[in-house]
């Protein structure tokens, strides 16, 4: 199998998951929000939510450990495989036990003092807090296999497990409906508990069989000098994806101290959303970052920026067939979901949508630079942008402005970071700024204006029932042929006609 086509079996496998578990997490979230109520839902929320702030750990290591394993993968360098997977797995545990130890440290402060959490339900915040802990560890322990899938562009088998997991949070919150005696957000969190056992038994258990380089490994194994390398490089990423994720969650956090536990209930809404669509663009990613660091790794620089420009344009235009028509058609959309929408909700997820769908429009740099390597100023310079989101917030709030403002700073600042990339990437990697912009970005503008225009016209069609489905459709008709005609590139067509015609000649 060439690069395109595993390219683009990777791509299909991960879009075929994205759209199981978006419809699976979409009505799993409307029977969990009808379970818990909007109270115990918001407290899920913020509870799991300051947890998750620290998982930005976990995904900066697999970001780490997949970067050093596809780069010298791309350098046909085995032992060093066998090295770095090992010496990862030894991290991983390190880090996770030091975080284990903190977090229970920090359990009561957290709950019952920095939290706006109502006291009658303190005591059951604490038990979804240490579910939540426990959970994190077993997901630093399944990253370095999951990461190992990666290198290895096998995204089927994690497209596999992705669905399993979709379709047991779904039966999760169908038997929640039927529970009546016992307390169903303690409960809710234990049975998430048990998904990430499966799926650090199901990650493990097919690498050790299949991946010569997977092991168990032992203390011995220890070097201190790819400890440090892996360490540098995790620390800095570390530093970058908690700036997003410190942003998200920082958001929750002010939310909740401004307007209480209710508002946060919206809040998660749109992050449900915003997940559910983000994988559209984590299909591609996933499925390119590989060939990117495996580019690098060869010293083919000019590939490895080629394949960064496909990996923006594809993955904005990917998010801009789901996101526009969902921009326009959210009130109607969340009543089908939720049937009770949580007031805001549809502002939130307007706004935290839009804003992914800019973020996207560089991302492809982003990834370039961590095949380069270069991480650190990239992390200063890039990423603590998107942090400034929380001093703007407070200060919109504290000034008496409405909840919205806090969402028209995410979205400006969220623009300010995709745009600081280029000039970055120009001075890192010898970027072609211009290149780039005709590339990328001018090639966008007209399938985006025309998706957006047949959204509006679907609009106008204001008695049809379920006209959100129809806007749906009409996006991707209307998207699938501006951009073939638009804003791929003839050897772009090329690649995808020879891959559809060697398929239709198999059959």
């Amino acid at each position: 199998m060439t690069s395109q086509q595993r390219i683009l079996v990777n791509t299909a496998a991960q879009y075929t998951r994205t759209i199981i578990n978006v419809c699976l997490s979409l009505y799993s979230t409307r029977l969990i929000l009808a379970a818990l109520g909007q109270t115990d839902y918001g407290i899920y929320s913020v509870v799991a939510g300051v947890v998750a702030m620290l998982s930005f750990i976990t995904n900066a290591l697999v970001s780490t450990t997949q970067r050093y394993l596809s780069f010298n993968h791309g350098r046909g360098d085995k032992q060093k495989v066998y090295q770095v997977f090992g010496n990862s797995v030894l991290l991983h545990v390190m880090i996770g036990l030091g975080l284990f130890v903190l977090l229970s440290a920090l359990a009561h402060p957290i709950i019952y003092s920095f939290l706006n959490i109502e006291p009658v339900r303190q005591n059951a915040a604490l038990a979804v807090y240490f579910a939540a802990v426990i959970m994190l560890q077993l997901t630093f322990l399944t990253a370095p296999f999951r990461a190992l899938y990666i290198a290895r562009e096998n995204i089927v088998y994690i497209s596999i497990i992705d669905v399993l997991d979709g379709v047991f949070r779904l039966l999760i919150a169908i038997f929640l409906t039927f529970i009546v005696s016992y307390d169903k957000l303690i409960l809710y969190a234990v049975l998430l508990l048990g998904i990430s056992v499966f799926n650090l038994i199901a990650f493990s258990v097919f690498a050790l069989r299949h991946f010569e380089e997977c092991h168990i490994p032992r203390w011995k194994e220890w070097d201190g000098q790819y400890i440090k390398n892996l360490s540098s490089y995790a620390g800095w990423t570390v530093y970058s994806t908690g700036c997003i994720i410190a942003r998200t969650q920082g958001i929750a956090i002010i939310i909740n101290r401004a307007f209480g536990s209710a508002v946060n209930a919206a809040y998660g809404v749109a992050q449900q959303v915003t997940g559910a669509v983000h994988f559209v663009a984590v299909s591609i990613s996933n499925a390119m970052s590989p060939q990117i660091m495996k580019a690098e790794g060869a010293g083919d620089r000019k590939r490895m920026l080629a394949l960064s420009e496909a990996l923006s344009k594809y993955a904005t235009l990917m998010m801009a067939i789901v996101v526009i028509p969902l921009v326009f058609e959210m009130q109607g959309a969340l009543e089908f979901w939720l049937k009770d929408v949580p007031d805001y909700a549809v502002m939130f997820c307007r706004y935290v949508l839009i804003a992914s769908v800019c973020d996207q429009l560089t991302i492809g740099l982003g990834t370039a630079n961590q095949a380069i390597g270069r991480i650190r100023n990239y992390s200063l310079t890039v990423n603590t942008i998107k942090v400034l989101t929380l001093p703007a917030a407070w200060a919109c709030l504290q000034f008496g402005l409405p909840v919205d403002s806090v969402m028209w700073c995410y979205v400006s600042i969220e623009i300010i970071c995709a745009a600081t990339r280029l000039p970055f990437l120009k001075v890192t990697a010898g970027l072609d700024i211009w290149h780039f912009v005709r590339n990328v970005i001018l090639r966008s503008i007209f399938p985006i204006c025309a998706i957006t225009l047949s959204c509006y016209a679907t609009t106008r069609l204001e008695n049809l029932p379920y006209r959100f489905i129809l806007t749906l459709n009409v996006s991707a008709i209307v998207g699938a042929a501006t951009i073939w005609l638009t804003a791929l590139q003839p050897n772009e067509k090329n690649i995808l006609r020879n891959i559809l015609l060697s398929k239709l000649k198999k059959k």
